[in-house]
Formats: C-alpha cells, structure tokens, sequence
C-alpha cells in the first residue's frame, strides 16, 4: 500500500473507531441503567443478569425459548438488542457472557416457523435486522464470551462468531448449515468464520453444512476452550464465568481500547494496524486507572480500576 493511502485508512479507521468509543460512553464514563435483570425477567427470550460478589461486573444474557430451542424469532432478537443497549455505556460492566438457560441448546438459528409466515419481501430486512443487532454485539467495548453448552446452527453460531472468545463443551454441536435450507449465513458468518479459521476451511463448512462437536472445534480455532460437559450441562458456562473473572480485576478502559486496536487491525494492512495501535496506546496513558495501576504496584497492593 501506498503511504498516502495507508494514511487515509488509518484516518478512517480512527474517525470510526473513535465514534464507536465515544459512543459507548466508556470515554465519559457514561453510565446507563442496570437493564432486566433477576426473576422479573425469568419470562422473557433473553435474561439479562447482572451477577455479584465474586462476580461482579459481568453481566449474563441468557436465551430462553426452550419451547422453540432457542431460535432467533422477532422477540429474541429485540430483547438481546435491548440487553446489548442496557450494557454498552455502562463502565461497571467489564465483561458480557452469553449462554443458553435451555439445557443441551445454545440457539438451533432462525425461527423456521415465523420465517415461513413471512413475505418474501420481509425476509431481507429481517436479515438485515439481526446482522446489525449482532454486528452491535461485537462492537460492545467489553469482551463478551459464548458459553457453548449445546447446539448452535446457522445464526446461533454466527451470534457466537461475533463474540470475542468461545468456550465450547466437548460434545456441543455446531455449524452454519443454511445451505441445507438453499440459503446462505447471511448474518456475518461467510465473513467471521473465514477470518477465523480461514478461507479454505471455512469454505468447507459452509459448502457441505457440516457440524462439528467442541472438540473439534477447538481443533480448528472455531472455539478457543473445549470442556468435558458436566451433570449440570453448565461446564462451558463455568469456563466462561472463569475468564470473565480473570478479565473483571484488568483495567476495563485498557481492555476496551486493546479490543479496538485489535478489531480495527483485522481490517488493516500491518503498518497501518501499528499506527492504529499506536493511536489507541496513547489514550490510556492519561487515565485514572493507569496512575493508580502504578500506585497500587509501589503500595503492593491490588489495584481498584473505575474504567476513568
């Protein structure tokens, strides 16, 4: 690439990168409601559970359509948009977990029967809909982790690839197998899963619709943690709860701009990715959190981040 175009890309990439930060409210500190949480919302398609003591700070979003395994209808897609708004600019919420409250599902993918009462017509912006909703998942400035306790085909999976790390059960099924329908993953999976696993890979799966199980999707880098299911049929999930401590006690603000510099730097060629990192590097350097880092480490002591 030519200099003066690496320099429009890294404009560009910043302009968007910045918007997207000062958007969520982690640049102010902005904080938003505590969202649905606890049994008021043990009726709901998606429960949204903010958990405490040793826990605190990371927030649940479990799907709840066990009559229908979980499929992506209307409603469950509203309620994970709203769950996804009620976290976005809280600066208290260092890390997101999605799971399934239906045991041995994660989500089977479109609701095949809602879809078929559907017009022709209302079909692509329905799949416009759930690609932005997912795309807004990823872009959350915490990291969100999927806890693969059971299936995930078609658009589960592609809701999975739009998070940061993917904890599987050894025995979790998983798969894009829209072309089994004559249809192809039109909500980021033909993008996501090549970036990856890579292209001839992920060519593969989405030719042939094959499922593979967590182990093997560890093996290919579809999954970052295959774990032996246990009684409760919960271990992904206790895996993901294990992370997410692990990411709760690091420097929320570090943690958001290195997920940015990360994401953005996908999409970069490598130097201008090390000026985007270079960008992002320099905002944390005026932070609270930074100055406390340091004086916690003289004091040896733990530091206590508030995400300024």
């Amino acid at each position: 690439h030519g200099s003066g175009m690496a320099t429009a890309m890294l404009g560009l990439g910043i302009r968007r990168a910045v918007g997207a930060y000062r958007a969520s409210g982690w640049a102010a500190g902005k904080y938003l409601g505590r969202g649905v949480s606890g049994a008021a919302a043990s009726d709901r398609d998606v429960r949204v559970e903010y958990l405490q003591d040793e826990f605190s700070g990371v927030v649940v979003f479990a799907f709840n359509r066990p009559a229908a395994k979980n499929a992506m209808s209307l409603n469950l897609m509203k309620e994970l948009d709203e769950g996804i708004s009620s976290v976005k600019g809280n600066r208290e919420v260092r890390a997101v977990i999605l799971k399934s409250d239906v045991p041995g599902v994660f989500c089977a993918g479109a609701d095949l029967k809602e879809r078929k009462k559907m017009k022709e017509e209302e079909v692509p912006g329905y799949v416009l809909r759930a690609r932005r909703i997912i795309t807004d998942l990823s872009e959350l400035p915490m990291p969100v982790i999927t806890a693969l306790d059971g299936v995930a085909l078609g658009g589960g999976l592609e809701i999975a690839l739009a998070t940061d790390i993917r904890v599987a059960a050894e025995d979790a099924k998983m798969g894009l197998v829209e072309t089994r329908l004559a249809i192809m993953p039109g909500a980021g999976g033909t993008q996501r899963l090549p970036r990856l696993i890579g292209i001839g890979k992920a060519k593969e799966l989405i030719f042939t619709a094959k499922v593979v199980t967590g182990e093997e999707a560890q093996e290919i880098g579809l999954v970052e943690h295959a774990v032996p299911q246990n009684e409760d049929s919960n271990a992904a999930y206790l895996k993901a709860l294990e992370i997410a401590r692990e990411i709760r006690d690091k420097g929320p603000v570090a943690v958001a701009v290195a997920k940015k510099a990360i994401n953005d730097g996908m999409q970069m060629d490598l130097n201008t990715a090390l000026k985007n990192e270079e960008y992002w590097y320099a905002q944390v350097i005026p932070t609270e959190d930074r100055m406390e880092a340091l004086k916690a480490f003289a004091e040896k002591r733990q530091p206590v981040f508030k995400g300024k």
